[in-house]
């Protein structure tokens, strides 16, 4: 190679390289803005724990919750992981938004009414389905397994309990 090639290769080569770089970089930017979204359960484990009382949840020390996507304090379409410890009672309660969700790993106890009663709880194992009807009570329970549930709504959420004083956040604020 003469030097003029050289010259004129090695500064076309090293704007080739920068060029490609911002074109990855931007393509990068642009899948987090254009709402695309794919996580691996690693990513999922490491992903924002809002622990408790994160809106949408129960309040309740026992269930972890991972937003996955949007914030379930906002308007929007939001998706959140619940991660219940196993022997955990989940009292009568509501929330403000439509939900529905799956139920990921372990058998979720869940049912519908305004106190929680046993009787009526269903026995959904992992792969089901059900609703969560705005503003109308519900109830769940693990048994001696944890339960991982996806929970996909349109906020803001939040949980008001049948009975205020089941709510573990009363007396916090």
């Amino acid at each position: 190679m003469s030097t003029l090639q050289q010259i004129i290769f090695i500064p076309l080569k090293l704007s080739l390289a920068l060029l490609l770089t911002g074109i990855v970089s931007t393509s990068h930017s642009q899948s987090k803005e254009n709402g695309q979204l794919r996580m691996t359960p690693q990513e999922i484990a490491a992903a924002n724990n809002k622990g408790p009382s994160a809106p949408g949840s129960s309040n309740l020390s026992a269930v972890q919750v991972i937003v996955i996507h949007g914030a379930p304090s906002k308007t929007g379409l939001y998706t959140i992981l619940l991660k219940v410890a196993p022997n955990t009672k989940i009292p009568a309660h509501l929330h403000p938004d439509e939900r529905m969700c799956t139920v990921v790993s372990g058998t979720w106890y869940f049912g519908y009414g305004d106190v929680f009663n046993q009787s009526d709880l269903k026995k959904l194992p992992t792969g089901s389905v059900y609703s969560e009807v705005k503003d109308q009570n519900h109830f769940a329970m693990t048994k001696n397994e944890p339960v991982i549930v996806q929970i996909t709504g349109y906020g803001p959420s939040g949980v008001t309990y049948v009975n205020p004083q089941d709510d573990p956040q009363k007396g916090k604020k």
